[in-house]
């Protein structure tokens, strides 16, 4: 008998089992898609973002903590990702500047110019990351719309950015560098 063939018996047990596997499976995604506890973004929430790196002042912020810094609102920003389709719009959305996060937790370097030479990382508790030059955020205006928000219509936002984001209005394309459940801003140095 070759060795690809299966015994008549065999088959039958293999097939009860991949019946079992397919019927397990079903009864666990029925019991996901019940259950909103078990949602996968429920994983990604964040209600802090940690200030670190090349800093003199590390911070770790909450929300509460953002809501100290002078307030940014944003009326209306168009999502655009990074293949150029609109994919819809952020209204309504209160946050803070990223250049007054980073201003407070005062970044360092050996010399002026060492400043330009650094950059700024967001990253999400999905692993995704938004990069910014420190010359975007403290030389252009580009500086003047980075912001980290916390609230949509007055609300806490959803579990589908978490309680902390960022984006960068004013991006031709505003979808790659939009950060969802933001924990974490690293500041560093590129090139010594």
């Amino acid at each position: 008998m070759p060795k690809t063939c299966l015994h008549p018996s065999s088959r039958l047990a293999r097939s009860r089992a991949g019946l079992s596997f397919l019927i397990l499976g079903l009864l666990a995604s029925s019991l996901a898609v019940a259950s909103p506890a078990m949602d996968p973004q429920m994983s990604y929430i964040s209600d802090s973002v940690a200030v670190t790196g090349a800093v003199e002042n590390p911070l770790t912020l909450s929300v509460a903590d953002l809501e100290r810094f002078p307030p940014q609102q944003i009326g209306e920003v168009e999502m655009i990702c990074d293949t150029g389709v609109n994919i819809g719009k952020k209204e309504n959305l209160r946050g803070v500047l990223l250049r007054d996060i980073l201003e407070q937790a005062k970044l360092k370097a050996l010399t002026p110019r060492d400043f330009r030479k650094m950059a700024v990382i967001a990253k999400a508790t999905d692993d995704y990351v938004a990069i910014f030059s420190w010359g975007e955020i403290f030389d252009s205006e580009v500086g003047d719309h980075v912001i980290v928000y916390f609230r949509k219509d007055g609300a806490p936002l959803g579990v589908e950015e978490g309680q902390i984001a960022l984006i960068s209005t004013t991006d031709k394309r505003t979808g790659p560098r939009h950060v969802r459940w933001l924990n974490a801003i690293e500041v560093r140095q590129l090139v010594k």
